[in-house]
């Protein structure tokens, strides 16, 4: 396949998540998700001689064989085809097609998989896994102490400042996915962490004027691979053997909270889920772990 795409194609692929960003607000994460699909895409039929402006049918049914013969899972292709739907459904809103050749295509039925989760013994090996005496340790175990706390993903977390604390109150603000709000609670345990880290080792981390709470090494915003290669460290250093990152953090706060009877709507709003839907995953994770727990302890389980 051709690996450079005709400007003409650059052009109408960015113009299209320009408008989703002023319109949606999405983050630079689901913009550069967009792109990548809209161009493989259009890397495909760039190979047939066709445009992004002359798909039909035919053409996308083609292009889903290809996908199938390149070894592309179910998950990844209705994604791709969501991605397509609404690119198309905005160049026929802005006339640039006069009919949408995705207005009939459904996506391919996906198994719905859970969420990888950790066990609060292992939620507890990894939070005290970094040295509280080292200046870097330090606020990483604060970061990890308020993601399990708050259930932030972990580009809040990162983009966390300090008008966003307010310790007295014991919450966070933060501004989630579309630029949506929430309140969340932040627990006894990690607002002290939190202040003694604000008092004791946020100041001597910056570099200049900022007002970001967990500046990196290097006294700026941290990125949100820094602090995925940090927590990969810390599950090793805690001895923790299954595949970790920030989000599998955030799925075991929703799946504790469930599991110690939190209603599914509070949690909702927690995790700043816009659809209910999204949440109740969570509920088949908590399920699967009390039924568990029924045939360890109960005896005729």
């Amino acid at each position: 396949m051709a690996k450079v795409l005709a400007v003409s194609e650059q052009q109408l692929i960015q113009a299209f998540l320009d408008q989703l960003w002023l319109d949606k607000g999405v983050s630079e994460h689901t913009l550069s998700a967009y792109g990548t699909d809209l161009t493989k895409f259009a890397l495909f039929l760039q190979q047939q001689g066709q445009q992004l402006t002359t798909v039909d049918q035919l053409l996308l049914n083609n292009y889903l064989a290809y996908r199938v013969d390149q070894g592309f899972s179910p998950r990844s292709t209705s994604r791709a085809l969501s991605s397509l739907r609404r690119f198309y459904r905005y160049l026929h809103k802005t006339r640039q097609i006069s009919e949408n050749p995705l207005a009939d295509v459904f996506n391919p039925k996906i198994g719905r998989s859970l969420p990888k989760t950790l066990s609060e013994q292992d939620v507890d090996l990894l939070l005290a896994a970094p040295d509280v005496s080292d200046l870097i340790q330090f606020r990483d175990k604060v970061m990890l102490e308020i993601l399990y706390a708050a259930g932030l993903r972990v580009s809040e977390l990162v983009a966390l400042t300090l008008q966003q604390i307010n310790l007295r109150q014991g919450l966070v603000r933060v501004t989630g996915k579309g630029k949506k709000e929430r309140l969340v609670p932040l627990g006894e345990t990690a607002v002290h962490w939190l202040d003694q880290y604000l008092h004791q080792g946020r100041g001597l981390l910056l570099d200049g004027q900022s007002d970001v709470v967990f500046p990196s090494s290097r006294g700026q915003q941290m990125t949100r691979q820094t602090f995925w290669h940090r927590i990969k460290f810390y599950a090793k250093v805690a001895g923790i053997s299954a595949e970790l990152s920030p989000h599998t953090v955030r799925h075991a706060f929703a799946t504790h909270l469930l599991n110690h009877g939190a209603d599914l709507r509070v949690v909702q709003l927690l995790l700043g889920h816009s659809d209910l839907s999204t949440t109740q995953i969570y509920t088949h994770v908590a399920q699967a772990r009390l039924k568990s727990l029924h045939q360890q302890h109960h005896p005729r389980g």
